[in-house]
């Protein structure tokens, strides 16, 4: 190993070192969250607009599920790759595209009846959007993590798209009190914990005890009967300040978008986008 080998081993060792320092001593920090995003160009343009509005953001977070069920998954790739400093967490969706799991022999998501004509359109839309974003979106997914932790004073936060140990189902309040107590246990100078996950598309807002479970529903394909977008800003100061956004987008051009590219799956996915909920029955 030469001179140069050893002095970049060094000053990379030096700076995750005093990262880590750094985010143990910092006392307050803002986080910009969106997640379930699912090709919906103009709601994500809206919730990138309110986030750059927004003052005093120290880290912009994606939960996940950014480009299956929408049309427009090339423009979603072009535009998170101007986002370098985003933290990125890979979803169940976005992980059926690196899996390619149109491939198996008989694709199920979620527990789905293989066999049902919904989760076999579902499978041919993972298909039709991996094939629209190429080599780059994969190796882009490919790239994320499956969660982000950081201590901040006496608070630990923790990011997943639903659940560290799974991708395609969040925690139970009783399966997130025993995760704390492992997570307070190994951590002896953390006095709360706070858990935001996406993948669910409704909100969620739980606090037991010293534990906070987050959810602020979905940027892009909301499932609670309101039609508009979210985004959140998660700011810990001593305290726990959670702030949802919900904002309105122009849904006739998500619409549009969807009958004209005509993806698989997306009359169903016109109605989620109307009637911000799953209508697989019109």
């Amino acid at each position: 190993m030469n001179f140069r080998s050893i002095t970049l081993i060094i000053s990379y060792l030096a700076t995750k070192f005093y990262q880590n320092v750094y985010s143990t001593l910092m006392t307050a920090k803002t986080f910009a969250i969106i997640t379930d995003i699912h090709s919906n160009l103009a709601s994500l343009n809206k919730a990138l607009a309110i986030i750059e509005d927004r003052k005093q953001v120290n880290q912009m977070i994606c939960l996940g599920d950014c480009f299956s069920l929408g049309s427009e998954p090339e423009k979603i790739l072009e535009i998170l790759q101007n986002f370098p400093d985003c933290i990125f967490i890979r979803g169940n969706h976005d992980r059926y595209l690196v899996e390619k799991i149109w491939e198996d022999e008989l694709p199920s998501l979620e527990g789905m009846d293989p066999y049902d004509p919904i989760c076999k359109s579902i499978v041919q839309n993972e298909k039709w959007t991996a094939e629209k974003i190429g080599d780059e979106g994969i190796q882009f997914i490919k790239n994320m993590k499956t969660s982000h932790r950081e201590i901040i004073g006496s608070t630990l936060v923790e990011f997943t798209h639903a659940w560290y140990q799974q991708d395609d189902k969040p925690p139970t309040v009783s399966e997130a009190l025993h995760w704390r107590d492992n997570v307070i246990k190994q951590n002896p100078e953390v006095e709360r914990v706070v858990f935001v996950h996406g993948h669910v598309h409704v909100p969620r807002y739980q606090k037991i005890e010293n534990l906070t479970i987050l959810c602020q529903g979905a940027t892009g394909l909301p499932f609670d009967q309101d039609k508009r977008g979210a985004v959140a800003f998660l700011t810990i100061n001593g305290d726990v300040d959670w702030d949802v956004v919900r904002y309105d987008y122009d849904h006739q051009s998500t619409i549009d978008g969807l009958q004209k590219r005509r993806p698989p799956f997306y009359e169903n996915l016109t109605n989620t986008v109307e009637f911000a909920a799953i209508r697989n029955d019109l």
